[in-house]
């Protein structure tokens, strides 16, 4: 059986951001990846010195799903660009995004963790 078409990384990432602007958040590219397999780790800056990074994976049944890290819970922002660069110097193709929402709404489905 064949894998379902993967939706290229920055096809999915223009969404992601119109979804956001569309419910009144900001969002922007803020390291850009490989057009058409980067990685996309989304950062949550709620804008009080906190953030979260989202990063997808795969549930037991392959579903995408996204989970919050570092600690699994929002975390002081230099602590998030940490763990970002960190990612960065294993993966050079992978996306940042960067959502801006006081509410923490992160426009993803439900993370885990």
């Amino acid at each position: 059986m064949d894998a379902a078409p993967r939706l290229k990384a920055e096809i999915w990432v223009k969404a992601l951001i119109r979804r956001c602007e569309l419910n009144g958040a900001s969002a922007m590219v803020v390291r850009r990846g490989d057009a058409g397999s980067g990685t996309v780790l989304v950062k949550l800056n709620t804008l009080d010195g906190m953030a979260s990074v989202f990063g997808p994976a795969r549930d037991g049944d392959g579903q995408l799903i996204w989970i919050r890290s570092p600690k699994g819970a929002p975390v002081p922002e230099p602590e998030a660009d940490a763990y970002i660069e960190r990612q960065r110097s294993f993966d050079p193709d992978i996306w940042v995004v960067e959502i801006e929402d006081r509410e923490g709404r992160h426009f993803l489905q439900e993370p885990v963790g």
